[in-house]
């Protein structure tokens, strides 16, 4: 009966190392997927077309020095609506080309900010859903771009 018991102690071994139940394996577990709690981002969102503007040019608004500064304001109804932008970079240097866009609620106070280059990514032509009514303030600045911007309602 002694003899038995360390071949079965020795098999229970051989079994873990073949099982890959011991070793150098990382201990950290991994991280669990977030459950996005704000807005999609661009490549997440559904499409959808803009109809009646709120706000619309037909040139671009250009941005040659980080010192361009452009704001306009709007009042949006109830309706969802959106924001579109094509940015159109003057330099072939993506570190010096950027633009950022700060959406402000004039009653409420919130902001909501979006981008191009610098800290944001590299998406040219990006597609926004808005949802509340109001008065806004849009501040837009930027560096070596050309910027086509249409804040409109959405359609159905």
């Amino acid at each position: 009966m002694k003899n038995i018991v360390p071949l079965i102690v020795c098999r229970i071994i051989i079994g873990a190392l073949m099982a890959g139940c011991t070793g150098t394996q990382n201990s950290a577990t991994p991280a669990p997927t977030p459950v996005p709690t704000q807005a999609p981002t661009p490549a997440e969102t559904t499409s959808f077309t803009l109809g009646a503007s709120y706000l619309s040019r037909p040139s671009p608004y250009s941005f040659t020095s980080e010192k361009d500064l452009y704001t306009e304001q709007f009042r949006a109804t109830s309706e969802p609506w959106g924001i579109e932008f094509t940015v159109n970079p003057t330099n072939e240097d993506p570190q010096y080309t950027w633009f950022e866009m700060k959406v402000t609620q004039m009653d409420t106070g919130k902001t909501d900010t979006f981008g191009y280059g610098r800290t944001y990514g590299y998406e040219k032509h990006q597609l926004h859903p808005m949802y509340n009514g109001g008065p806004y303030t849009i501040e837009m600045k930027g560096n070596r771009v050309s910027v086509n911007v249409n804040i409109a309602k959405r359609n159905p």
